[in-house]
């Protein structure tokens, strides 16, 4: 799924897929475990569709509400 596919999703739509992927991610994890894979790229590309859909998910909210970005530290000197 490309980034200009999950931006055109709604929020609700998001947190579903968000479920459903990492239900889907620890299924392949089973299956792997119990007999490999024929395609083991199928994890890979499940975790980093999580965290595509997790990254528009915390934009999101971060957009709604700019008060939740954590303040940067400053580096205090000895």
């Amino acid at each position: 799924m490309k980034m200009q596919e999950i931006h055109e999703l709604t929020t609700q739509e998001l947190r579903e897929m968000v479920k459903d992927k990492k239900q889907h991610l620890a299924q392949l994890r089973l299956t792997h475990a119990i007999s490999p894979l024929e395609n083991v790229h199928e994890i890979r590309n499940a975790k980093r569709l999580i965290a595509r859909l997790l990254t528009e998910l915390r934009e999101r909210e971060l957009e709604e509400n700019p008060n939740l970005r954590k303040p940067k530290k400053k580096n205090k000197k000895k």
